[in-house]
């Protein structure tokens, strides 16, 4: 009889202690909101090699890390650029470019770069 009065008052107190708390809210004060830039991805330059280069990508070796080999596929706009270079003989392996690329994609905004003489 005595354990069962001791466990009916520590669940009256813990079950009293739930209902006090209440719901957990968000502390409001009269500050007001952080603001964060979202800055845009930074453009890059990147001075390749030439492996292949067709009308929908293309892929270069990185000037600094010879193991290091990209794809990049290209604009609408720079896609017209690429065909009429294409049609020119277009960029034979060896060709040294510059691909300016936003960080982290693989889409080619620009490539710069003397395409050589077909062989």
């Amino acid at each position: 009889m005595k354990n069962s009065r001791i466990l009916a008052a520590l669940f009256a107190v813990a079950a009293g202690t739930v209902l006090a708390a209440g719901p957990a809210r968000a502390q409001m004060s009269g500050t007001a909101p952080i603001v964060v830039k979202d800055n845009p991805p930074r453009q890059i330059w990147l001075k390749g090699e030439v492996i292949h280069a067709d009308n929908n990508s293309i892929m270069v070796r990185d000037e600094k890390s010879a193991l290091t080999i990209l794809t990049f596929t290209y604009t609408p706009e720079l896609r017209d650029k690429m065909q009429r270079i294409l049609d020119g003989g277009g960029y034979q392996y060896g060709d040294k470019v510059k691909i300016r690329y936003q960080m982290g994609q693989t889409v080619a905004l620009d490539v710069r770069g003397r395409p050589s003489k077909p062989l």
